[in-house]
């Protein structure tokens, strides 16, 4: 197998929580419902916040990648949503359902052999497709561990069952 086809098998890989990087399903999995608008003692966002603010950064980048009209967004308010929101169930779901689209996205853009990973994307500032899917994996991975230990603290994920 040639260095590119094993590059990108590894990115879908750690994509879908190869290595050290946390399963998105497991993280979510028995979800308490009555939670996903408890901030973290210290914090400034739910279960809700952060999760769609994972989903938010994801679709960013895609959307950096494929778009050669591509505006960028403002910080922090385009990447987190307000704190006033309370997320329903029905939002939790689209959150998650969204997210997962977009993953899909992503591994059609690792896949398609006419992505060339390591050129310069023509509308950026000297970024590759290879690093924006590093700093996809790096954000997410990130922010699900907040939400391992976020579920951690507050009992209801014990991290013997995985």
């Amino acid at each position: 197998m040639d260095n590119d086809k094993q590059i990108r098998k590894y990115l879908l890989w750690i994509l879908d929580g190869g290595d050290a990087h946390m399963n998105f399903d497991s993280i979510l999995k028995d979800f308490p419902m009555n939670q996903i608008n408890v901030v973290f003692p210290g914090s400034t966002y739910s279960f809700w916040g952060a999760l769609e603010h994972v989903r938010r950064t994801q679709e960013d980048i895609i959307d950096f990648i494929e778009n050669p009209k591509y505006k960028e967004r403002k910080w922090p308010e385009d990447y987190w949503p307000r704190k006033e929101i309370l997320a329903s169930a029905s939002d939790w779901n689209k959150t998650i359902k969204k997210y997962k689209q977009d993953l899909e996205i992503l591994k059609k853009i690792i896949t398609n052999p006419q992505t060339n990973l390591y050129e310069k994307i023509p509308h950026g500032s000297g970024q590759t497709v290879f690093r924006e899917i590093l700093l996809i994996v790096d954000h997410t991975s990130y922010q699900l561990g907040e939400l391992a230990t976020m579920r951690r603290v507050f009992g209801h994920w014990d991290i013997t069952h995985e």
